[in-house]
């Protein structure tokens, strides 16, 4: 009986490890495939290189822009709203729609080549739009509280990094590259309850909230175009 026992308990583990062992072969075929392409490792290792550079130049970027003086301008839609602080709520909807990406992307190589370079445009732009349109913080303005971000913004919170949203831009850009539909559609509800959420706190003007998703379309359009590799139908389907 107790031979009869060892046998079973060692054919259960076997069956364990066969089932963690597939799951992993599940995931390697996707990256695999895709680093056997030469298009696909030198836009990615490019990319990487970019988006290290602009890791390291945020924090110079942003203190540089805090000691200039912008314009300010009347905002009827802020008038109208009271201030409220609400970094608790911008920053779930922020770090979820981040890990949902994440969660994607460990099996979808094509999807990271493709936020990769969409982010590193519109981050790019973003910074060339605030060095040329220069603003004061909106009247009534609650610094956002955000431990992760604030770590790439230097000592103090940033409040000139106006126009247009980086926020707003994050999410609807993750909206943008995801493909399933129920992901697609928190993110979607995700960039939309933000960008009011912004105006709530008085982050940013309106038109710093309306204008990132018109950009980050844009970008998102160019980085398919930059990122469209041949022989894709190699590299498995994520499903």
């Amino acid at each position: 009986m107790s031979v009869e026992i060892k046998r079973s308990n060692g054919s259960s583990n076997n069956h364990k490890q066969k089932a963690l062992g597939f799951k992993l072969w599940a995931l390697e075929p996707h990256w695999k495939a895709a680093w056997k392409l030469s298009s696909f490792r030198w836009r990615f290792w490019i990319g990487t290189v970019i988006f290290a550079g602009i890791l390291i130049a945020l924090p110079f970027f942003f203190n540089a822009i805090e000691e200039r003086k912008g314009i300010s301008f009347d905002d009827l839609v802020l008038e109208r709203i009271p201030a409220r602080n609400v970094s608790v709520a911008v920053f779930f909807l922020i770090w979820s729609s981040c890990l949902i990406l994440v969660i994607r992307i460990y099996r979808d190589p094509m999807m990271l080549l493709t936020m990769l370079w969409a982010y590193n445009g519109v981050t790019l732009i973003r910074m060339a739009c605030i060095t040329l349109i220069s603003l004061n913080p909106p009247a009534g303005l609650i610094p956002l509280a955000d431990p992760i971000t604030n770590q790439f913004y230097g000592e103090r919170y940033i409040t000139h990094d106006l126009f247009f949203s980086g926020h707003t831009t994050t999410v609807f850009l993750i909206f943008l590259c995801l493909k399933k539909k129920t992901d697609r559609i928190y993110t979607l509800f995700a960039s939309i309850a933000l960008g009011i959420l912004l105006l709530v706190q008085h982050v940013h003007y309106t038109i710093d909230v309306l204008a990132a998703p018109v950009f980050t379309y844009a970008l998102y359009r160019v980085a398919l175009i930059i990122t469209k590799i041949r022989n894709p139908s190699i590299i498995p389907d994520p499903g």
